[in-house]
């Protein structure tokens, strides 16, 4: 039998821990059992730690993706007249939601069904 000695770190890396917490709360929201919760956060947490371990990985921020969902919401809040309303919600400028619509526009109204 092993003795771990007490003053040993016993911890998760800081990231790990914070992926295991976050996975738990996020299942526990859906209405998982605390305690499936927490081993499934373990076991994402340790699957990250085997399968990328020792690696550099570079996080990326996902902007594009960001942009893209706000830019969405936009759309679906835009009623023809409230640029302002929508400008003073989001942060941004009337210009900069007129130009949100015209890039969702272009990119094909979501709402139009398609013909074919």
């Amino acid at each position: 039998m092993r003795h771990q000695d007490p003053n040993m770190e016993s911890r998760r890396h800081e990231l790990l821990e914070e992926i295991h917490a976050h996975a738990r709360e996020v299942l526990k929201q859906h209405g998982v059992n605390s305690d499936i919760a927490d081993q499934a956060g373990c076991a994402i947490a340790d699957h990250l730690a085997t399968t990328w371990g020792g690696q550099i990985v570079t996080v990326p921020k996902d902007y594009h993706y960001r942009v893209a969902s706000r830019d969405a919401q936009i759309y679906e809040e835009f009623n023809g007249r409230n640029h302002s309303q929508l400008a003073r919600k989001y942060g941004m400028t009337v210009r900069g939601i007129y130009k949100v619509i015209s890039r969702v526009r272009a990119k094909g109204d979501p709402n139009q069904p398609e013909l074919f």
